[in-house]
């Protein structure tokens, strides 16, 4: 077990130069003096990832050209010094590798969404996760904002009454230029099945709208029916969509996906409606959630506040009025995982784990098969 005041020792697969995600990963892990990046593979071509690593001050004897490389480096070091958690941030065609590894090689994994491009290997992974009892931490980053961490609490202790109906939505419009294009389409990873999988538009952001349904409302969705289309025949993969569900104790929903929906930036929305009144966040708005009461005025939750729950208000860096963002959503899921690391217990909805990765690949599976089966009910 490690104690409270240590330092977790982090590794990266991915999320070199020019890499987003990597910048988030990176702020993140730091944010809370939990993690210290020592090292990884940062790029396909060594020479990348020795430069990044001298841009962030990391010794080139922490870098590596493989994953191969990456464990028996890592094995010859005092355990003291080597990695304990590795994020595994490439392409989603690569992560299983990555992961199913990293497992049985004794280390914790922080994964990006899917965790795999197919349920048998998410399967595998989920079972590996059991066998060697190592953390698996999803970053599903929009579970981090505490005003989603708020509509989650006040759901789960009967404010909403009776869940009757939820509908999410995620919508970008960043694809629709590219399509246009056959050049572009062709030189745009997110829609290469070879790199992403079966999915662009329900595997990158579909995903993360359902992931917020089951995590807010505690429902699991049972049953959906789905439509997605590729927008153009040049364009194989999904770039828009929308799925039908049936969930747990007769619950009914919709989820929206677009990443073709011109003018839009963000846009992560969630209503839910019980029988009592009801719950609304979106992520361009993240730090206000609206409480709809039958029969009374709207109410509005702002972060830093007295009145919040317990993992909301702990969620919360700072004073009421001062904003935080999505690099703090992400910090509090690495910091859920740190704390399930060092002392060897989850608290409940402090970071996404493999149940919920595997739940998000159940997801994208089922919609695609009930896409092709012409929008037929299918079971998750």
């Amino acid at each position: 077990m490690m104690s409270e005041a240590e330092t977790i020792k982090l590794g990266f697969i991915g999320g070199g130069p020019n890499s987003l995600i990597g910048q988030m990963h990176q702020i993140a892990a730091t944010m809370h003096d939990q993690y210290s990046l020592v090292g990884g593979i940062f790029g396909r071509e060594l020479a990348t990832s020795i430069s990044h690593a001298r841009a962030l001050q990391i010794s080139e004897d922490r870098v590596y050209g493989s994953l191969d490389a990456l464990i028996d480096g890592e094995k010859r070091l005092p355990s003291y010094e080597r990695m304990t958690v590795i994020a595994v941030l490439s392409p989603n065609s690569l992560h299983f590798e990555a992961a199913e590894r990293l497992l049985d090689e004794g280390f914790h994994v922080i994964c990006e969404k899917p965790i795999t491009t197919n349920l048998s290997d998410a399967l595998a992974l989920q079972k590996l996760v059991k066998k060697t009892g190592k953390i698996f931490c999803v970053t599903h980053t929009y579970t981090g904002y505490p005003m989603v961490r708020q509509m989650r609490e006040l759901i789960a202790r009967g404010l909403l009454g009776e869940i009757r109906h939820v509908d999410a939505h995620y919508l970008q419009g960043w694809i629709a230029p590219i399509i246009k294009s056959e050049k572009m389409t062709s030189e745009t990873w997110r829609l290469d099945p070879n790199v992403v999988g079966s999915s662009c538009c329900f595997g990158d952001i579909g995903v993360h709208a359902f992931n917020l349904v089951e995590y807010t409302t505690g429902i699991s969705v049972e049953q959906l029916l789905a439509e997605l289309h590729t927008g153009t025949d040049s364009n194989s993969l999904d770039v828009d969509g929308t799925a039908l569900f049936r969930g747990s104790s007769g619950v009914r929903g919709i989820i929206r996906a677009s990443q073709i929906a011109v003018g839009e930036e963000n846009n992560l929305a969630i209503s839910v409606y019980g029988d009592k009144g009801a719950l609304k966040w979106e992520q361009e708005n993240h730090g206000e959630l609206i409480y709809l009461p039958e029969g009374a005025p709207r109410q509005v939750y702002r972060p830093g506040n007295a009145y919040l729950e317990s993992l909301s208000a702990d969620s919360t860096k700072l004073p009421p009025g001062h904003p935080e963002g999505l690099f703090d959503a992400m910090a509090n899921i690495y910091s859920g995982a740190a704390n399930a690391m060092k002392s060897g217990e989850i608290r409940s909805g402090s970071f996404p784990t493999i149940d919920d990765g595997v739940r998000g690949v159940r997801f994208i599976t089922a919609s695609l098969e009930s896409n092709r089966q012409g929008q037929k009910w299918v079971n998750l």
